[in-house]
């Protein structure tokens, strides 16, 4: 049983304007990976859901980081089906789209033309490679918008995401309560993605909401678990406006709502080989800290890793 605990991203504004986290010789992209990687074991990439990172990028990161370090990774944006700004893309590709029309302010994946996304997901996929070839490629971790719904193009379009990505393990994370308001539609998605090979994703986030789902303690995956931690602030949850991820998530756990996250956890792990932990309440270094009291936790909750 492993339990690997980290953050979604380590380069959050927030997260570097505070202070508190990074020592101050920490001046540069690489210094800082090297020093989150001296405390945690694994982090997930959250730039890959707002652009397509380079290969040579994803070459630094594995450099950068112990042997056995991993990264998660967040499919880009266009594929979960948000809106995405062309200007993010590629640059050739942007100008092909450009040679062909009027490009919209806003782009959808039922709208972009088949052979760009198709070249995409090639792109997507030339990323990933150097993490998968230096054995630190985690989950390719794809959550899906509020819209998405259960229904047949809901499922049709999950499907199709697993399938563009065969041969990399994915988790699937939910943001439409359709997908779990009911006894009969939570065995129906469970099924879904155990027919898939995919990774139920167990959040822990505000309730009460369309875009809410239940923590649903229920791996469908014998190899992964992956719980995402979003804080409980049903303030900011779906505040207008907002700046940054980190006004959304804007939340600080108690240590008695770690201690009960711990013992839920430690129940997840001893159904598979492998869970992750990712705590996603980014403002500031809220989600650091509370990522080390957690690992503090399990040390004396959880057997050793075998």
């Amino acid at each position: 049983m492993s339990i690997l605990v980290g953050t979604a991203s380590w380069t959050d504004k927030t997260l570097i304007d505070c202070g508190r986290f990074y020592p101050k010789e920490a001046k540069t992209p690489e210094a800082r990976l090297r020093f989150y990687a001296s405390i945690f074991p694994m982090v997930e990439v959250d730039s890959s859901y707002y652009a397509i990172p380079a290969p040579p990028v994803a070459v630094n990161w594995a450099e950068r980081t112990p042997d056995h370090f991993v990264f998660n990774v967040k499919a880009f944006r266009l594929f979960t089906g948000h809106q995405t700004q062309p200007m993010v893309l590629h640059k050739d590709i942007q100008q092909e789209l450009a040679r062909r029309g009027p490009v919209p302010r806003q782009m959808y994946y039922r709208d972009t033309p088949p052979d760009i996304v198709d070249e995409l997901w090639r792109r997507f996929h030339e990323a990933l490679a150097p993490l998968k070839a230096s054995g630190k490629l985690g989950l390719v971790h794809f959550q899906f918008p509020p819209w998405l719904m259960r229904n047949r193009e809901g499922v049709a379009h999950v499907t199709h995401c697993v399938e563009r990505m065969a041969g990399q393990t994915v988790s699937i994370e939910f943001r439409h309560a359709s997908w779990f308001d009911s006894e009969a539609h939570r065995q129906s998605t469970l099924a879904m993605l155990r027919e898939l090979k995919a990774v139920h994703t167990v959040v822990d986030g505000p309730q009460g909401f369309a875009n809410s789902v239940p923590m649903l303690a229920e791996p469908t995956h014998p190899d992964y678990a992956l719980v995402r931690l979003h804080g409980r602030n049903a303030v900011t949850y779906n505040i207008k406006g907002a700046a940054s991820a980190a006004e959304r998530f804007d939340y600080d756990y108690s240590d008695a709502e770690l201690r009960e996250l711990a013992a839920e956890i430690v129940r997840i792990a001893y159904r598979v080989r492998n869970t992750q932990v990712v705590f996603n309440n980014c403002d500031q270094d809220k989600g650091q800290r509370n990522g080390m009291s957690l690992m503090k936790l399990l040390e004396s909750v959880a057997p050793p890793a075998v």
